[in-house]
């Protein structure tokens, strides 16, 4: 436990709240324009040197005020300690970011802007990598319809795919409300 609370006497000065759990860490940045800042401390700092960034991702609060939660997860291998870093931001607001400091944050982000539409400022090279340059809107968003806005198919009399506004209609819609339960064989 001596490290650990090692740990949260050096963290408590900066980061707005912190939960520890065996070996993780999970801090919340207060404001999320500082990012680099704080990602950078831990990162260089002796007291943690969380040396390696293994994960950023994204979550959607579809009725919050911050709608996006990005979370970035660091490990420090000297220590054996992950660190989960937190912040909020709204739906248009831009997140710096932090590929100058970990290179490999480049794809993570890239993916996080792809699936949630959420921009990074100063991003060397921000477009689409999970899905088509021309698709519209972003996947993982709460609001993003289920079906989606298009359908692709292949056309067997042009021998090309095709795209086509999707069309729901009700009237072949076959439902069956009897329970698969209560059958007698």
């Amino acid at each position: 436990m001596g490290k650990i609370s090692f740990f949260f006497e050096f963290l408590k000065n900066y980061f707005k709240s912190i939960i520890i759990k065996k070996n993780t860490i999970i801090v919340t940045v207060p404001f999320f324009e500082k990012i680099c800042f704080y990602i950078k401390l831990l990162k260089q700092s002796y007291q943690t040197q969380a040396v390696s960034l293994l994960d950023v991702f994204a979550i959607d609060h579809f009725a919050r005020p911050y709608r996006f939660e990005i979370i970035y997860v660091l490990i420090s291998i000297k220590f054996n300690v992950r660190f989960i870093v937190k912040i909020r931001v709204k739906t248009n607001q831009c997140v710096p970011t932090i590929s100058s400091i970990f290179p490999s944050a480049n794809w993570l982000e890239r993916e996080v802007w792809d699936m949630f539409g959420i921009p990074f400022c100063n991003h060397k090279d921000l477009r689409r990598i999970l899905t088509d340059y021309g698709f519209r809107g972003h996947p993982l968003r709460k609001d993003f319809p289920l079906t989606g806005f298009v359908e692709i198919r292949f056309n067997e009399e042009k021998k090309t795919i095709t795209s086509e506004p999707i069309e729901l209609t009700q009237e072949f819609r076959f439902f069956e409300f009897k329970s698969p339960w209560n059958t007698k064989i």
